[in-house]
């Protein structure tokens, strides 16, 4: 008998109590709340507390940082307690580890990129987070080479980068992720949530679940 397994949602960069409604009904599993000052979806450590609040139980918030002082990390901490830390800069490994809170650690896919080693220098991540190389730090809309995903990654993978409504089905039936996020591709505009595009993106990755246990 096959086990169905069921990707998880996380919907990125929200920034109105609206979207964070939206994403819920359309089916995430995660939000994820910028906390890096140059990213156009940035939220203060005390917005994302107050967005965080909105969320029912077993919708995980995020916390996303991008070579962030301890002091910033803690102040998010503090805003929202029960957050999964997200790294999406030059990190060293203790750096994400310091916190003593579950995270993911993000990869930034290039030609050579070595998701092994990462994965054995990180062996406390909960998971690795596989985005487009863009100039910055993420959300950018790019989509990346999944043949650079190797098969033996020994922690669940988020697979990113590019993906919308459109293209996440093929994605989950190539590279079968633990977990798919999305920011720019259920955007109308930067930061702002498109509901319609969240709905389908949701419905998007239950259908590719569908066709992998049919």
């Amino acid at each position: 008998m096959t086990t169905a397994h069921r990707t998880r949602i996380k919907i990125c960069g929200l920034t109105r109590e609206g979207d964070v409604d939206q994403a819920v009904e359309a089916g995430a599993d995660a939000i994820g709340l910028v906390l890096y000052p140059r990213s156009p979806r940035y939220v203060s450590a005390e917005r994302a507390g107050e967005l965080a609040r909105r969320l029912p139980p077993f919708v995980t918030p995020v916390l996303l940082f991008v070579n962030a002082s301890p002091d910033e990390i803690a102040a998010g901490l503090t805003a929202v307690p029960g957050a999964l830390l997200q790294f999406h800069g030059d990190e060293l490994p203790e750096a994400c580890a310091a916190p003593g809170r579950p995270y993911l650690r993000a990869a930034r896919m290039t030609p050579g990129i070595d998701l092994l080693d990462l994965a054995y220098r990180h062996p406390g991540a909960a998971g690795l987070l596989l985005d487009a190389h863009v100039e910055g730090y993420g959300g950018g809309g790019k989509a990346f080479d999944w043949s650079l995903i190797p098969a033996n990654v020994p922690c669940p993978v988020v697979l990113s980068g590019g993906l919308n409504p459109a293209s996440v089905t093929d994605g989950v039936l190539r590279v079968r992720p633990w977990a798919v996020d999305v920011s720019s591709g259920v955007e109308s505009s930067k930061g702002i949530k498109d509901a319609g595009l969240m709905r389908r993106f949701c419905e998007a990755v239950r259908e590719a679940d569908g066709r992998l246990t049919a």
